[in-house]
């Protein structure tokens, strides 16, 4: 393994330790319906049914935790459209740390709700209009607060890579893991510890149709960025992967692959009429496309992040009506 990349998997290993008693330990769920499917042994570890609602808690709360006596005094800012901004208000109230957090004005009801219950203050802006990093690194600079983005820190990037030593752990080895991805942060902290616990394991993410930055940014070698895509899956609306995740996605990944809204919506429909789950279209990326046929899977041992589970309510029925 590279040893210059950001992190390694000692870095995920500390990371599961320091998150030990804050993030839960969530399930691994198995659907005969959805093996019949697929012709495949399928694990889905429901990060759906995490600490406000989604991985990302895994991330803030090794970040934060790190911080020195000047940073907690300083605070946190962050940008996100959700679930990360849950995440930090969250990790940030547990540590006695203040929080802002930059979220987009159309953002789900529910989610800034939420980031506002944990305690942090929440600023508006235009995702389509406005750069939220540009607005953050004021604010930063204005206040000292210390800068813990969505997915570009090797904090965050260990942070999220414990649900693999997780799912490995008690599923044992796999043949395939498969993540979402938006910026990088999760597949690449997965990714860092599947290789270390499985490697023969084939690991690979996935991102809508309508926003392929880092798939673009994988096959260029280089940050490809984008404008932000218009897809339901909000959580995955990032203009591009980051300066630290696409150095371990080119050393670690074996590929990304896209779906559709509409593959995203039916996959939404299955895990909620058959397994009884609800998972937000961010979180249903990497099903959709093992439902989707977009890997040959046939016969193999396959991890399936499913990543969130904070959806509006009528939204979900709106989308699936």
């Amino acid at each position: 393994m590279d040893t210059t990349l950001p992190i390694s998997f000692d870095d995920v290993a500390r990371a599961h330790q320091r998150i030990a008693g804050v993030a839960h330990r969530t399930p691994v769920l198995r659907s005969r319906t959805a093996d019949a499917l697929t012709g495949a042994q399928l694990f889905f570890k429901c990060e759906n049914q995490q600490r406000v609602g989604a991985f990302k808690i895994r991330g803030a709360y090794n970040a934060i935790a790190q911080f020195t006596p000047e940073q907690r005094a300083g605070g946190v800012v962050t940008f996100s459209s959700g679930n990360h901004a849950q995440a930090i208000a969250l990790a940030a109230s547990l540590l006695g740390v203040k929080a802002t957090v930059v979220m987009p004005h159309d953002a789900a009801a529910t989610k800034r709700a939420a980031t506002e219950g944990y305690g942090a203050q929440v600023l508006g802006y235009d995702r389509y209009r406005e750069d939220p990093e540009a607005i953050v690194r004021a604010l930063a600079e204005e206040r000292g607060m210390t800068v813990i983005p969505p997915f570009d820190h090797p904090h965050v990037m260990a942070g999220q890579g414990t649900l693999a030593i997780e799912l490995i752990e008690e599923v044992g080895a796999l043949d395939v893991l498969i993540t979402p991805v938006g910026g990088g942060g999760l597949l690449s902290g997965c990714a860092t510890a599947a290789r270390h616990l499985a490697p023969r394991c084939a690991i690979y993410g996935v991102e809508p149709e309508a926003g392929n930055d880092a798939q673009q940014s994988l096959a260029r070698g280089e940050i490809v960025r984008i404008d932000t895509p218009h897809t339901v899956a909000d959580a995955a609306q990032s203009r591009s992967v980051g300066r630290h995740t696409l150095p371990v996605l080119r050393a670690l990944v074996d590929g990304i692959v896209t779906v559709s809204d509409a593959q995203l919506v039916e996959t939404m429909k299955f895990f909620a009429a058959r397994m009884k789950l609800l998972v937000e279209p961010t979180g249903c990326l990497a099903a959709a496309a093992v439902f989707a046929h977009k890997l040959e899977l046939r016969g193999k041992r396959v991890g399936i992040v499913l990543s969130g589970g904070n959806v509006d309510l009528a939204r979900f029925a709106a989308l699936v009506a």
